[in-house]
């Protein structure tokens, strides 16, 4: 599309709302509704419809709550990063914990902003997200400086912990599964987790990660990852 002068037409970002609130998705679609430069293309309920809608190939931005049923944001944050590295995820929380902040940030999002800002302050957000520059609230940027002061604790569960030893060990999703008594969907949960806490994207790169914080034991030489 080109202007009348034969200069292109800048396309509007195209932003999809993640959260399980009909009135905050309600809410979010009015903010952006006089914004030229921004058309909202969908909304979604939970990560999982996130997941879907933003891998078909039209979705510039994820505005990405955290606390979903069926996938919470973080998961569908590390899912993207893996299936839709293109795309760049906001998320947009009413929690400001460190619990919180680090794992989105691990995960893959590019920012973090508390569901009390303004108009104006969202769609700058959405921009600066467009263009990949981090954007952090506040609240959250002072819990990631104080991450960097301290060393970093062991962030995986014991389940995960589990689940990653026998990934260590040469175990499909569904051999894990079969061991642990658990789903196939449950051990793919697990591994979402993992990449998202220890910002990596795949299950060789997620195990010599644990390895190097010595959160598993030294495997033998010539393990299956």
């Amino acid at each position: 599309m080109s202007a009348q002068d034969g200069s292109a037409v800048e396309r509007p970002i195209r932003l999809l709302i993640a959260d399980d609130h009909p009135v905050v998705r309600n809410g979010l679609r009015g903010a952006f509704a006089d914004d030229p430069g921004i058309t909202v293309v969908g909304e979604v309920p939970d990560g999982r419809q996130a997941v879907a809608r933003a891998v078909r190939g039209d979705v510039d931005v994820v505005l990405m709550d955290l606390r979903m049923p069926v996938l919470g944001g973080v998961e569908a944050t590390a899912e993207l990063r893996e299936r839709a590295p293109d795309v760049r995820v906001l998320v947009l929380t009413t929690f400001d914990g460190e619990a919180d902040v680090l794992p989105a940030v691990a995960a893959g999002a590019t920012g973090y902003l508390l569901k009390d800002a303004g108009t104006d302050e969202l769609a700058a957000a959405v921009r600066a997200a467009q263009r990949g520059e981090a954007i952090l609230a506040p609240a959250a940027a002072g819990h990631l400086m104080g991450q960097v002061r301290r060393p970093p604790p062991a962030l995986l569960t014991a389940r995960e912990l589990e689940v990653l030893a026998l990934v260590a060990d040469g175990a499909s999703n569904r051999e894990a599964a079969r061991r642990l008594f658990i789903s196939e969907a449950s051990i793919k949960t697990h591994l979402l987790h993992v990449y998202g806490k220890l910002a990596v994207r795949d299950r060789a790169a997620a195990v010599g990660e644990a390895y190097r914080r010595g959160l598993l034991p030294a495997t033998p030489p010539g393990a299956a990852l």
